[in-house]
């Protein structure tokens, strides 16, 4: 491995202050890394099903545990099958649970080209703690509240803040190197249940150590700052 994963994820968490801890999402099998075993759900009226709801909902699964994943376990939602490389735009377009958006217009067809997805279809993604990492991931994921929104903000001057659909954050960073943050979306807050007052961000593997570095610096003038305000306030809790 070229970082030390683990103390980067301890460092990271130190600074922010996630609501969960960072997770490694890494587009290949990693080397002995079980499958993820969920039984297959019924499918739905147009064929659709897969092991959870979402491949986002692969971000909570993850927290405490490593596994490795393919097509068909993502295979219930089109859109995040489209957006991590699994399925062409073409063939997302025909499915019943893309059409079901664009007949509300949460997805119209002008928006398609502004969304980032994977380029190159991956033989499996694998997911797990940042800390527990065994090979080098291309995106880490962090959940963030609003002040930790804020920290990594100042760090970054320029920040991308993006909302739906949410998983289009993974493909920014992979293909991109950006760093994304996102407001969330409708799909993914209700399938994979994340409070609404959670925030997330992309993170290129490659960019965390800057990342790491620059928020480590925010967070150290923000904390001088605030004991600042409260000195300065206390005056009129007196009063």
């Amino acid at each position: 491995m070229t970082e030390d994963w683990a103390s980067l994820a301890t460092a990271l968490s130190a600074a922010l202050h996630p609501t969960a801890p960072p997770i490694a999402i890494t587009f290949s099998a990693a080397p002995g890394v079980p499958a993820f075993d969920a039984p297959m759900p019924a499918p739905s009226e147009d064929g659709r099903t897969g092991r959870v709801a979402a491949g986002c909902v692969f971000w909570m699964e993850s927290l405490d545990k490593t596994f490795t994943t393919v097509a068909e376990d993502h295979g219930n939602c089109s859109v995040g099958s489209w957006t991590h490389g699994f399925l062409p735009i073409e063939e997302a377009a025909t499915r019943g649970d893309v059409g079901a958006l664009m007949e509300t217009g949460w997805v119209t067809m002008d928006m398609i080209p502004q969304i980032p997805f994977v380029a190159t279809k991956p033989e499996a993604i694998t997911y797990g703690p940042l800390e527990h990492t065994t090979v080098d991931p291309d995106v880490v994921l962090i959940r963030l509240t609003a002040k930790s929104l804020m920290v990594l903000s100042d760090a970054l001057p320029g920040l991308r803040v993006e909302g739906k659909p949410q998983c289009h954050i993974v493909a920014a960073a992979k293909e991109e190197g950006a760093v994304v943050a996102s407001v969330g979306c409708a799909l993914s807050r209700v399938r994979t249940g994340m409070p609404s007052t959670d925030h997330t961000c992309a993170i290129p593997a490659s960019r965390l150590a800057e990342v790491v570095d620059a928020v480590q610096r925010t967070a150290s003038t923000d904390a001088i700052v605030a004991r600042y305000a409260a000195e300065d306030a206390a005056r009129f809790s007196a009063v």
